[in-house]
């Protein structure tokens, strides 16, 4: 998600460094290095939809040419249904309908299907199946907290006398008076559940009418519903994974995404957090040695150790001897517009600048294909390994047998490090089945639209830009994708405490002093971002959405 900005200048504000002081180090958040051109942002148009209900607008995004479009809904035709008003109510509410019933029968699925014979006075709940419905329910309310209650109108118990069809009366009446709340949210989530079940009559239904209230410019929850809704559609479609790759493929030029995560990376605290920490732990551990090997997995534009960089130069003592060894990913290079070899000319002239004897190794392998022989270890050095923001995109035993996320803990646990730090999205969506997955990305990517929103103006078209080409993909692949096409697999800290534990690694808590950093870096974000510590980890969030974490290894 937080793809880190590129450039970087020899003239940079000493804003955010790192450096020593007293045989301590102190941090402060890294450089602004260059300047980042913004695009021109793309227009709103306002499309037309209809219903039964009448002819309404609303707004959509008309992009240039190689800009993302989430236009899928305009090109998605649904099967022929009735339509949800042929239930109407009178005016003391009672269902009033011309439709003759037929039975309903709740099967173990919690879906409504209509049966061609008659119930016969029988329960159509045996014994075994309401034990079993009422243990799933106990699972969902535990997976879903408080938003389990918008299961309750598909996961009505049907006493044995009440008539089906008014009970499916009461659940569309219900379903109305969501509509006129306008919960936007609760009816993202009962279109989910709609398509989880394959109503194909509810989900259209309920698709109109949430194109009615999505807008790219509207506050967070109708920014975040606008891509939501065009994921569900997606996969409803089976064309997740035709749109996600076509979001890659659309993208602007390397240097106009480079503005939009330059932008993302200036207005939230979320990267630098990571990033500051994580070289907080590098650098207390490495006081002492002479040759130190930083190992990144995945380096991005190579950012994160400019500040290092810096500290390390002001050892007591004088700087070590640094090489850092980099992995690419084709988002990074696309942006930066060629290989690593342009990062590693960055920071040899920034350590040139400083004094610091610096080399740098470019891997041409994926981190899931590497071996320790292209790591090109060498004696006397002390290694450090950093895993940020990248080990969600690692798949584990759920997508493939080899399992290479504890593959790549083990290979690292093999290098011997002085330490090893992660980086990540507190997220729980990656073996999670679609619809308590769909909640939680809702809750997730909620938390950091309201974020965005407390830094930008919601009419700011650099924030519409930033939005669609940041964070609109990952949130169509989590939604629409599945198997190995879902490559958004985030876990929380406490099954990352398991997998790096079972590759054989001891927590190294963080001190006091890199606390005391984040707390300054936290101070400069307006908003209501928040820090606390568990066991040794630290945790970034918004509110009480806990949104990345960080913690150290050895």
């Amino acid at each position: 998600m937080f793809n880190e900005p590129v450039t970087f200048q020899m003239k940079m504000s000493q804003k955010h460094k790192m450096s020593y002081n007293s045989n301590r180090f102190s941090i402060e958040p890294a450089q602004n290095f260059g300047s980042c051109c913004f695009l021109q942002s793309e227009n709103l148009d306002y499309h037309s939809s209809s219903d039964n209900s009448g002819h309404t607008t609303y707004p959509s995004v008309r992009s240039v040419e190689h800009y993302c479009t989430l236009e899928s809904s305009t090109k998605i035709s649904f099967p022929s249904l009735n339509s949800p008003s042929t239930v109407s109510f009178s005016s003391n509410n009672s269902p009033v309908s011309k439709l003759q019933p037929k039975p309903y029968v709740l099967s173990s699925q919690n879906s409504l299907e209509i049966a061609n014979d008659s119930l016969e006075n029988e329960s159509c709940l045996t014994h075994s199946d309401s034990e079993l419905r009422h243990k799933i329910r106990e699972l969902e309310s535990v997976m879903l907290g408080h938003d389990a209650d918008i299961l309750d109108m598909y996961d009505t118990a049907i006493p044995e006398e009440s008539d089906p069809f008014l009970l499916e009366a009461e659940r569309w009446k219900k379903m109305m008076e969501m509509i006129s709340r306008g919960d936007l949210k609760e009816m993202l989530c009962t279109c989910a559940i709609a398509v989880a079940e394959n109503d194909m009559e509810t989900t259209e239904w309920l698709m109109s009418e949430l194109r009615k209230l999505v807008s790219v410019s509207g506050n967070p929850i109708q920014r975040l519903g606008a891509y939501m809704l065009e994921a569900l559609v997606a996969r409803v479609a089976s064309s997740g994974s035709t749109i996600y790759k076509a979001l890659k493929c659309k993208e602007p030029t390397g240097s106009e995404l480079l503005s939009h995560m330059h932008l993302l990376y200036e207005i939230c605290p979320y990267l630098k957090f990571g990033y500051m920490s994580a070289n907080g732990a590098i650098a207390e551990v490495m006081k002492g040695e002479s040759e130190v090997h930083i190992i990144d997995f995945q380096i991005n534009q190579g950012i994160q150790w400019v500040s290092l960089i810096q500290a390390l130069a002001g050892r007591p003592g004088g700087p070590p001897k640094i090489r850092i060894t980099g992995f690419d990913d084709s988002t990074s290079a696309y942006a930066r517009q060629g290989g690593l070899e342009i990062v590693g000319e960055r920071l040899l002239t920034l350590a040139q600048s400083y004094d610091v004897s610096f080399e740098f190794h470019a891997i041409k392998v994926a981190p899931t294909d590497v071996e320790i022989k292209d790591l090109e270890l060498r004696p006397r050095e002390a290694i450090a390994v950093n895993f940020a923001m990248m080990l969600h995109h690692v798949p584990d035993e759920s997508v493939d047998s080899k399992n290479h996320r504890d593959r790549l803990l083990r290979l690292a646990k093999c290098l011997s490090p002085k330490i090893v730090t992660l980086v990540e999205q507190e997220s729980h969506t990656n073996n999670l089945p679609f619809f308590p997955r769909f909640v939680e990305t809702v809750n997730y990517y909620l938390a950091i639209f309201e974020s965005i929103d407390a830094a930008l103006p919601r009419e700011n078209k650099e924030r519409i830009n930033v939005e669609q080409h940041c964070l609109a993909r990952e949130v169509v692949n989590l939604v629409a994708c599945e198997g190995a096409e879902r490559v958004e697999r985030h876990e929380l800290l406490k099954k990352w405490r398991s997998r790096f534990t079972m590759a054989g690694f001891s927590p190294y808590p963080l001190n006091s002093f890199i606390t005391c950093s984040i707390k300054n870096l936290q101070q400069t974000y307006q908003g209501h971002y928040t820090l606390e510590e568990r066991d040794g980890a630290l945790c970034l969030g918004w509110m009480n959405q806990v949104l990345i974490t960080s913690c150290a290894w050895r």
